[in-house]
Formats: structure tokens, C-alpha cells, sequence
């Protein structure tokens, strides 16, 4: 299992932006970048909501924002807030005000409807992070490797404690079954967790994103199993950070996945509370998208290496962060360390770590 972050994703994003924000250093070139950018198509995004994960408004607005804007493009990105009829109204109002391109981040299926309206227009669609019928591209992770990596990190600790998988009682806490990518998340944490041991999980929650509800329902499978838990498969950090709020109640800690690499997460490994977390909180998506879409608008054909549902998939390679790599995530700028050495616990965890 890989234990260290990708130097060369990290590489070739950090490299993507600075071509995407290369400025003009003279009036006369400003000038003349004004009046390009005043004949470039208007790009269009939707992202889904600022609950279920920070990395919407924290990572891909400003990402999305900086990336079209300095590359010249007028670019417009709104939020639908968890709101699947605000997401349709962001969309009708998009499309009557002009896009020449549209990135769509799914809702509950809100996109659908809103990628159809624009193909019919004539306007490409990018499908981002989630999976989405009708698209022209697909760039998000390699969401079934989440999941391998997520049940891998389970794998591993149980190892590590002298335990046998094949006697752990594992719940799997998913996420919202309407999310395209939580299907290829279970398969490939399931597979990795079957090839470690498990015969079948203890017992499954209702699949959200909503971190209280995971809680609630966590907390009822817990009583139901009459606390007999072992281990807890998470899709995602802020269900997990709900989660482990039910365990500390209950004064037990167990092997947790996560993903996102969020500060709550970050700190929740720091402290051995979480196994792992799959870092997807970087830019490294945003970024991509953002390339792929100036490839359209230019013209180009943009290169992948397979298709998924029909559609072609360019992908981002995920990264497993552990206690003894958070540091390397405070070394690349990603997160900083007043983030997450916040208590005296966190404090001694970080220097135990190294995270400096």
C-alpha cells in the first residue's frame, strides 16, 4: 500500500496552475488580455452543497475561480447548498445567461436534467467528481482505488493489533447512494477487506453524506450489535468524524477509514482515533478539471485512458495519509500546521509525527 503522497501529482498540479495563472506585465499586454478575455466563451459551474465536505468552497471554488479567470475565461461558480430545486434554478439561469462549457458536480441527480439542457444546446458538459449520464468527460478520483485504500488502512491496523479480520465485526458506514461514486468507493473497500479476511460485514448503515445522520445511524447499529464493533468501513472524514464521536461516548477505539484528508480528519489520525484518510482535499481535481476544459474550449481533444460508463474518465490517483505522512501534507502547503495543533493532545501528537 502506498504510503507516501505523490510528488509527481503534486508536481504536475502545482505546474498546471502556474501555467493557468501566468499575468501580463505591461499595459499594452493587459490591454490586449482584456479585450481576449472579453471574447471567450463563459464557463459554468455547479458545485453541490458546503455540508458534506469542506473541500467544496475550501478547495474548488477558488481553484475553479482562479484557474478559468486567470487563463482568461469569465467564469461563474455557484453553490446549490444541498438544495437539488436551487440546483435546477442555478442552471436554468446559467444556460440563459451563456455558458460555452458547463462543470457539473452532481446532486442528488439535480445534474442530469441540467447536463441534458445544455447538451441540447449544443454546450460540452464535464462531469466532476461524480459520475453523470449524458457527459462529454468525466475527471474525478479513482474512486474505486478510495475504497481499496480505505479498506486496506482497516486491513493493515487490524494487523497491526494482533487481530483476525475474519473474527471482526465490521460496519460499513456509506455514502448517499445517489452519489454516482459510492458504489465504486464500496466495491473497492469490500474487495480489499474480503482479500484481508472479512467474510461479510457485521452490519450496514443508511448511505449518507450527512455527517449527523451518519452519527445517528451509526449509533443505532452499535446498539444493535450490542457494541460488539470492531471495525467501522467510513466513505468519507466528516462521517467519520461522526462516528468516532459515538465511540469516544462509549469510551472504544477501533480501526476508522475516511476520505478528504479534512483538518477534522487529519486530526483524528494524528491521534489514532481515524486509520487513514484518502487525501482528496487537495487541488489536484479542481486543477485537472480546469485544464481539461481549457483543452475543450481551445479545441483540443483532451487524452484519457479509459472510459467509464460509456463516458471518458480522466482520473486523479488518490493518496493514503497516515499519522507518520501528515507532515508531508503541511510540507506541500496543502494544510497548515495551526490547523491541526489545536490542543495540547494534538500538540504532542503533531510533535510525536513530526508535523512542524
Amino acid at each position: 500500500m502506498q504510503r507516501n503522497l505523490s510528488a509527481k501529482i503534486l508536481a504536475l498540479t502545482f505546474t498546471s496552475l502556474l501555467i493557468l495563472t501566468g499575468c501580463s506585465k505591461s499595459t499594452s499586454e493587459s490591454t490586449d488580455a482584456t479585450a481576449a478575455t472579453a471574447e471567450k466563451g463563459r464557463v459554468c459551474a455547479i458545485l453541490p452543497d458546503s455540508s458534506t465536505s469542506p473541500i467544496w468552497e475550501n478547495v474548488h471554488r477558488p481553484t475553479l475561480t482562479d484557474g478559468f479567470t486567470n487563463a482568461g475565461y469569465p467564469v461563474d461558480v455557484q453553490n446549490a447548498l444541498g438544495d437539488t430545486n436551487k440546483y435546477a434554478t442555478i442552471g436554468a439561469q446559467q444556460l440563459a445567461s451563456g455558458c460555452a462549457i458547463m462543470l457539473l458536480v452532481d446532486l442528488e441527480g439535480a445534474a442530469i436534467q441540467v447536463a441534458a439542457n445544455a447538451k441540447a444546446q449544443g454546450i460540452p458538459v464535464i462531469a466532476l467528481d461524480r459520475p453523470l449520464a449524458g457527459t462529454d468527460y468525466f475527471v474525478s478520483y479513482n474512486n474505486y482505488r478510495i475504497g481499496f485504500l480505505q479498506g486496506q488502512s482497516i486491513v493493515d491496523a487490524a494487523k497491526e493489533q494482533g487481530k483476525d479480520l475474519a473474527t471482526m465485526n465490521v460496519v460499513y458506514v456509506s455514502g448517499d447512494p445517489t452519489d454516482g461514486t459510492v458504489k465504486y468507493l464500496y466495491q473497492g473497500a469490500t474487495d480489499a477487506l474480503t482479500a484481508g479476511g472479512l467474510v461479510k460485514p457485521a452490519g450496514e448503515t443508511q448511505g449518507t453524506w450527512d455527517g449527523a445522520k451518519a452519527g445517528t445511524y451509526f449509533e443505532q447499529m452499535y446498539t444493535k450489535l450490542k457494541g460488539k464493533v470492531d471495525a467501522v468501513w467510513v466513505a468519507n472524514d466528516t462521517n467519520a468524524a461522526a462516528v468516532i464521536t459515538i465511540l469516544d461516548k462509549y469510551g472504544k477505539k477501533v480501526p476508522v477509514s475516511g476520505q478528504d484528508a479534512t483538518d477534522a480528519g487529519l486530526q483524528n489520525v494524528l491521534l489514532g482515533k481515524q486509520s487513514a484518510t484518502i487525501n482528496t482535499g487537495g487541488n489536484f481535481e479542481p486543477a485537472l478539471a480546469v485544464k481539461v476544459a481549457i483543452e475543450i474550449l481551445e479545441g483540443k481533444v483532451p487524452a484519457y485512458t479509459e472510459k467509464q460508463d460509456g463516458i471518458p474518465f480522466i482520473m486523479v490517483e488518490p493518496q493514503v495519509v497516515h499519522a507518520d505522512t501528515v507532515k508531508e501534507l503541511i510540507a506541500s502547503g496543502q494544510v497548515k500546521v495551526e490547523a491541526l495543533c489545536t490542543t495540547a493532545e494534538l500538540k504532542a501528537a503533531c510533535e510525536k509525527y513530526g508535523v512542524k
